[in-house]
């Protein structure tokens, strides 16, 4: 089983989304999984330009040696995503969506060809038969109550990847983390002891 490791949060150690995507990664790697691990704070990609795109999507020339070095780098994160039977993604909401460094990453992803196409009856994913697995945080509370109508991170990656063929998504979910010291821990015990339940189908889809 190979599983490919994401994390997007900039706030390092006291990220919560790397605490719970390393617990998952953990009880992953438990399983023999050969796990890829890419930092997209520490080493993240710049937002798509039309000459990458270009070379991406319509097989142009690179324009510069620093356009072709790109273009090699996303296609090898692309590869690495086709590649994986498991991604785990750690996605901290800012703002009410995923961050920019994540979105940058999903853009490279996102190749006409490779994980969808467009066909007379509409588009098609081709990027299905494996699982993803968000380890979201939230530093309130969305996914009920008056706030839910400002999550534009799950609807988003379930969206996303579905489009891409990808129905087995799942969350393991921190939320309400800034009301105060006893939610934010009860909060991370809860998502922390739903690793389990999130991994174990991962590893049988994977099997």
């Amino acid at each position: 089983m190979k599983a490919l490791h994401i994390d997007s949060s900039i706030t390092g150690e006291a990220s919560v989304s790397r605490r719970l995507s390393a617990a998952v990664v953990g009880r992953l790697a438990e399983q023999g999984a050969d796990v890829t691990r890419l930092d997209l704070a520490a080493t993240p990609f710049p937002h798509l330009e039309g000459a990458e795109m270009a070379m991406a999507r319509a097989g142009a020339e690179a324009i510069d040696d620093a356009t072709a070095a790109l273009a090699a780098r996303s296609r090898a994160a692309l590869d690495d995503f086709l590649a994986a039977d498991v991604v785990v993604i750690g996605a901290p909401m800012y703002n009410f969506a995923i961050p920019s460094q994540l979105k940058a990453w999903i853009d490279r992803l996102a190749v006409p060809g490779a994980t969808f196409r467009y066909t007379e009856a509409g588009p098609e994913g081709l990027a299905g038969g494996k699982t993803v697995i968000v380890a979201a945080s939230r530093a309130g509370v969305y996914s009920t109550g008056p706030a839910a109508g400002m999550d534009f991170q799950e609807p988003y990656l379930r969206g996303l990847f579905g489009f891409m063929g990808i129905t087995d998504v799942r969350f393991v979910r921190a939320e309400g983390l800034a009301m105060g010291p006893e939610a934010a821990a009860k909060a991370i015990d809860a998502a922390l002891a739903g690793v389990e339940a999130a991994v174990a189908p991962a590893e049988k889809a994977a099997a």
